[in-house]
């Protein structure tokens, strides 16, 4: 069987380049990858597989730690505005984050691309958010995966998923074991909607809409709190931390909580952004709805002992993050928000 324009078949005419033989396309991928290389990595990219020594970074009994996310339906945004370069920031953001809840410190990062065609351009422009993600957490991109499918994804849809790897001391693991009644909740403030709950904006804004300045401000980049945080852990012994991702405060703060502990927080201790007000009132949506879907915010949570409280705020106020005491752990299984 011949091609639409009567030559042979080859894998290229069925829409899928050879981008591991293409020199150009190499040359490019390794000088990306080598901006976030830190000590540990071994070897030069395009094997078939990544080595790390951890013997570079001197941690006694190390514990390996790993995560896993995307961004999205946030990409159809990206695709409506024609903006590529932060969703690789979300794409790192959603991994190193789940990793510092932990009290790890993120090593390496690998990202899965698929799209329906290849663009250079855009291809170009995820990677060089994911780098910037990389070198904010203080990791390596060590390599990846780009799969074209046409006819699986359209030709101008494509998808991301992440892959980090961290360390920490056994001693130091945090597992939420200490929390206990009376503790202190310290939110964090976000940077906007991060990378949850954009199937409902889609359903409320129009394509017109979210082509322009709303959109780009809904594009804002999931902020990487792995710095700020670790330097807190190495002053503080934090019980607990959680990421205030997709569900929210009633769906994530019952993960690091023990059995017959629960959280009381007060909605009031933090100025909410407008952009959530926005959002609310368009679609007519309940206070219970809104702080299940989206941070309102906060976009993470230290769990820890009254007398840490203001020491911690110092620390996080040194990275420029806006915190609140916004409430404790109580005992009961519920979350209540006020």
């Amino acid at each position: 069987m011949k091609s639409r324009n009567g030559s042979a078949w080859t894998y290229e005419k069925a829409g899928v380049p050879h981008l591991k033989g293409d020199p150009t396309y190499n040359r490019q991928l390794t000088k990306l990858l080598s901006r976030s290389r830190i000590p540990g990595v071994m070897g030069r990219a395009g094997g078939f597989s990544s080595l790390f020594d951890l013997g570079k970074i001197r941690t006694r009994d190390p514990i390996l730690v790993s995560t896993t996310d995307g961004v999205g339906t946030k990409l159809e945004i990206a695709k409506l505005i024609g903006k590529h370069d932060t969703v690789g920031i979300d794409l790192v953001a959603m991994c190193v984050n789940d990793l510092i809840t932990t009290g790890a410190r993120p090593l390496f990062f690998l990202d899965y691309f698929a799209t329906g065609k290849f663009k250079p351009a855009v291809v170009k422009e995820v990677l060089k958010g994911i780098i910037r993600g990389c070198q904010e957490s203080g990791c390596a991109l060590v390599g990846g995966e780009t799969a074209i499918m046409p006819g699986f994804y359209g030709d101008s849809k494509y998808d991301l998923a992440g892959f980090a790897v961290g360390v920490v001391e056994r001693r130091r693991v945090i597992d939420g074991s200490r929390v206990k009644a009376g503790n202190r909740l310290i939110g964090l403030a976000s940077s906007g909607l991060h990378s949850n709950g954009f199937s409902l904006v889609r359903k409320l804004f129009s394509s017109r809409e979210l082509k322009g300045a709303l959109g780009r401000r809904f594009l804002e980049p999931t902020k990487i709190y792995v710095k700020p945080v670790l330097e807190v852990l190495k002053k503080i012994p934090v019980c607990a931390v959680a990421n205030i991702t997709g569900g929210s405060f009633y769906d994530n703060l019952p993960r690091v909580l023990p059995e017959g502990l629960g959280a009381w927080v007060d909605s009031s201790s933090w100025p909410r952004p407008e952009i959530f007000d926005g959002i609310q009132a368009r679609g007519n949506i309940s206070n219970f709805e809104m702080f299940r879907t989206f941070n309102m915010g906060i976009g993470m949570v230290l769990i820890l002992d009254s007398k840490f409280v203001k020491l911690a705020q110092k620390i996080l106020s040194r990275f420029k993050i806006s915190t609140w005491n916004i409430g404790e752990v109580v005992k009961g299984k519920e979350v209540v928000i006020q």
